[in-house]
């Protein structure tokens, strides 16, 4: 890496933001040096299907270069390496590691992969910014940052379009710095050139490493003898196998056989899709019954067989009462208002595409 021997600062930086990311990202990389001495990287929560245009648009403003990295580059001051679509970006000493490991938090990429790597490899020479964004992407991995004696900083939730990933940071980890976003893109520059007090850590905990193996996809490290924590009541929202938990502090963390990792809150709002998807396929089908007892209803009235018109017609009228009252339901439903909707549910920005 590009003058590491030299460099003692926080010269690590890891970005994480969801909705509304692609403006506060403006705002801190404009206001970055150009000779600034520390390598950047980014997750943006995007869909998986087209290309990111955030490297474009970084590029525009950013005085360092944007890039969107492929397997096994080398990292270099006065960069900004922006995860591709559907892949997770995970930091190695002195590389990087793209890969499509199992989602976390329904999302790949995801925030919590990289920031865990980031504090393997790089421990108090990490910092982690937590950005706007929906449910709470990022909390995790910003702990383990802390652990490993980084520097943890949240954007200001008062000020953040989507406040729900600042505000989960903010309540589970011990952050260092909660800022608006004008402040900080100086700090992080002040922050590249102070000297980190000890570079000396006690080896990462086994389960950091276990982790980041998973996402990384380069074991089983899920067989029945190494896996993690305890199994669950609950299933996988995305393969329907068992979700194993863990607990660090206030901080529950799932994660299944296969590899898929959630928050509760990931938990909940899967579960709460799917039944949105149930009901929909029910009140589909509840109104095709009512359309053929219907129609069954006035063939037998027009054969003059009216007790069985009668009978057809009991079945359409009760089917449509279900109907009825699954509708009321799908309508009052407490979704938050958002532009668009990737894969995972999760709201993204009108400027990433769909």
């Amino acid at each position: 890496m590009n003058k590491e021997s030299h460099m003692t600062g926080h010269d690590m930086i890891a970005l994480g933001a969801s909705a509304g990311g692609v403006e506060a990202l403006i705002a801190i990389l404009r206001t970055l040096p150009k000779d600034l001495p520390a390598a950047l990287f980014v997750v943006l929560h995007i869909p998986a299907q087209s290309p990111s245009l955030l490297p474009d648009i970084l590029n525009r403003i950013c005085p360092l270069i944007v890039l969107q990295p492929e397997d096994g580059v080398k990292i270099a001051y006065g960069h900004v390496y922006v995860a591709p679509p559907d892949h997770h970006l995970l930091i190695e000493r002195g590389s990087l590691c793209v890969t499509r490991g199992p989602k976390e938090n329904r999302h790949r990429p995801a925030i919590d992969p990289l920031f865990r790597s980031l504090a393997y490899s790089y421990g108090p020479r990490g910092t982690g910014v937590v950005l706007t964004g929906a449910l709470d992407d990022g909390t995790s991995g910003l702990l383990a940052i802390k652990q490993r004696g980084g520097i943890a900083v949240v954007q200001d939730p008062d000020e953040a379009l989507y406040p729900s990933m600042p505000l989960s940071a903010i309540e589970h980890v011990p952050v260092d710095y909660r800022l608006p976003l004008a402040e900080i893109g100086p700090l992080l520059t002040r922050l590249a050139h102070e000297p980190v007090q000890t570079l000396q850590l006690s080896p990462p905990p086994e389960d950091l490493q276990r982790e980041i193996r998973i996402a990384a996809m380069e074991t089983n490290a899920l067989n029945e003898h190494e896996q993690i924590g305890k199994p669950s009541v609950y299933s996988c929202p995305e393969c329907g196998g068992v979700l194993w938990e863990t607990q660090d502090g206030n901080l529950l963390h799932f994660r299944c056989r296969t590899g898929h990792a959630f928050s509760p809150e990931s938990v909940l709002a899967e579960q709460s899709e799917q039944l949105e998807h149930a009901l929909w396929a029910a009140l589909k089908t509840l109104e095709e019954k009512v359309s053929l007892m219907r129609r069954l209803a006035l063939q037998a009235q027009e054969n003059e067989r009216s007790w069985l018109a009668q009978r057809y017609e009991m079945q359409w009228r009760d089917a449509e009462e279900h109907a009825i009252l699954l509708r009321r339901i799908l309508m009052q439903g407490t979704r938050e208002p958002f532009a668009l909707v990737d894969e995972g549910g999760d709201e993204v920005d009108p400027e990433t595409p769909s």
